[in-house]
C-alpha cells in the first residue's frame, strides 16, 4: 500500500506534524529513503517530550514476538499468552510519563507479523496483552521505489496511520549538524555543494551513496593522523568515489586557511585564497569557533565577534557574507549585541536588508 500521493515534508515539518498526532494518539507512519534520518527523528521527539522510546526492528521480529508464546496455566487449566518483554507493560507505564513505541522497519516485516502489528495498532492489544494508555506507536520504513526488502503494506493496516515521507532539507540538515557538532569540513563542504548532501539512486549499483548518515560517518572518521589514501578510501566507503574525490580535494584547500583562532584574535585580516569552497569552510569554522568561545564564556568574546564582522566584509563576496551572518544568528545562535560591536553600523548599512531577507526566506 504505497502507490498512494503522501506528501513530502521537511524533518522539521514533519516533527510538528508528529507531534500533533501524538497529542490525538493518532499512529504515525514516517516514509523515506535510507539514510534520510527517520529513526533520529522519533528520537529526538522523544527526547523533546520527555517520553522512554522503545526502538522495534520489526523486520527482526515473528508474529508471536508481538502476540507472546502460549503457556498452560494449571491453575484454571487453560492457555494462556505471555507478553513479549520488549513490549511496554503497566511497571514501565507508572515509571514513565510518555512512552513511544517505535516499529522501525514495518513494512520490511513479513506479512505475518504485519498482521499480528495490525491488530496491536488497531485495538492497542493482541491476545492478553494490551498497551498502556500512555503509549504512543510510531513506525518507519523505506519506500518500495527505494529497492529495499519490503512487502506491501495490507491497506487496512495502512489506513490506521497517519503517513508523513520526509525529504532531504538542507537548512534543517544544517541546524541538526551543527547540534550535533559534524565536523566543519563536512559542514563546510556539503553548504558548498548542497545537490551533494544526498545523492542516493535506487536505480544504481553502488553500495555506497551520500546521505544524512553517510556524512555523519565521513565526520567521525577525519583525522589528520591518517594517510591520505587511507582516509580517501573511508570517505568513498561512506559516500561513494566519486564524492570522495571531491570532497578530499575540497579538504586539501581547506588546509591552507588560516587559523579560525588566529582570524578571531587578529592576528590574521586577509585571506590569500580566494577558492569558493573552502571560503565556505572558513565562514562556518569562523561560526563554531565563536560558539566555542562563547561557552566558555571568554572575556574578549564580543572584540572576537566585532572581528568576525571585519574579517567577513574585508574578504568575502556579499552572498558569503550573509551567508555567514544567518548561520552565525539561526543555526549557531550566536547573542550578537549590536552596542559592543564596532563594525556593526557599517555591517547592518551594506548588508543588513540581505541579511534580513535571507533569514525570512527560511
Amino acid at each position: 500500500m504505497e502507490n498512494i500521493a503522501v506528501r513530502q515534508v521537511s524533518p522539521n515539518n514533519a516533527k510538528k506534524s508528529i507531534l500533533r498526532a501524538f497529542n490525538k494518539q493518532r499512529p504515525i507512519f514516517i516514509w523515506g529513503p535510507p539514510g534520510i534520518g527517520k529513526s533520529d527523528i522519533v528520537s529526538q521527539i522523544s527526547e523533546d517530550i520527555d517520553a522512554y522510546m522503545i526502538d522495534v526492528r520489526l523486520s527482526l521480529w515473528e508474529p508471536t514476538d508481538i502476540k507472546g508464546v502460549p503457556y498452560y496455566a494449571a491453575n484454571d487449566n487453560t492457555m494462556k499468552w505471555a507478553p513479549p518483554a520488549e513490549l511496554p507493560d503497566a511497571k514501565m507505564a507508572k515509571k514513565y510519563k510518555k512512552i513511544v513505541l517505535f516499529l522501525d522497519e514495518m513494512n520490511s516485516a513479513a506479512p505475518a507479523v504485519q498482521a499480528a502489528a495490525y491488530q496491536l495498532i488497531l485495538n492497542r492489544k493482541v491476545g492478553t496483552y494490551k498497551l498502556p494508555d500512555n503509549v504512543l506507536i510510531v513506525a518507519a520504513g523505506n519506500r518500495e521505489a527505494d529497492k529495499g526488502v519490503t512487502y506491501r503494506m495490507p491497506a487496512p493496516l495502512a489506513n490506521r496511520f497517519v503517513h508523513i515521507e520526509l525529504r532531504v532539507d538542507y537548512d534543517d540538515w544544517l541546524q541538526w549538524a551543527t547540534d550535533q557538532k559534524i565536523h566543519a569540513d563536512v559542514v563546510g563542504y556539503c553548504t558548498f555543494a548542497k545537490q551533494d548532501l544526498y545523492d542516493f539512486d535506487p536505480r544504481g549499483s553502488s553500495r555506497s551513496f551520500a546521505t544524512p548518515r553517510s556524512w555523519s560517518f565521513v565526520s567521525q572518521l577525519l583525522s589528520d593522523d591518517l594517510p591520505e589514501s587511507t582516509l580517501t578510501d573511508l570517505v568513498a566507503g561512506c559516500v561513494g568515489e566519486g564524492l570522495a574525490v571531491k570532497f578530499m580535494n575540497h579538504r586539501k584547500v581547506s588546509g591552507q586557511l588560516p587559523n579560525p583562532s588566529d582570524i578571531l584574535s587578529g592576528k590574521v585580516k586577509d585571506l590569500k585564497t580566494k577558492e569558493i569552497s573552502a571560503m565556505y569552510s572558513l565562514t562556518v569554522s569562523l561560526c563554531y569557533e565563536l560558539q566555542q568561545a562563547h561557552e566558555k564564556k571568554v572575556k574578549n568574546w564580543n572584540e572576537q565577534a566585532d572581528r568576525f564582522f571585519h574579517y567577513m566584509m574585508d574578504n568575502f563576496e556579499t552572498e558569503l557574507v550573509v551567508m555567514g551572518a544567518k548561520i552565525a544568528l539561526t543555526n549557531y545562535k550566536l547573542p550578537f549585541d549590536p552596542s559592543k560591536l564596532k563594525s556593526f553600523d557599517r555591517f547592518h548599512k551594506k548588508f543588513g536588508k540581505y541579511v534580513i531577507t535571507a533569514m525570512e526566506s527560511k
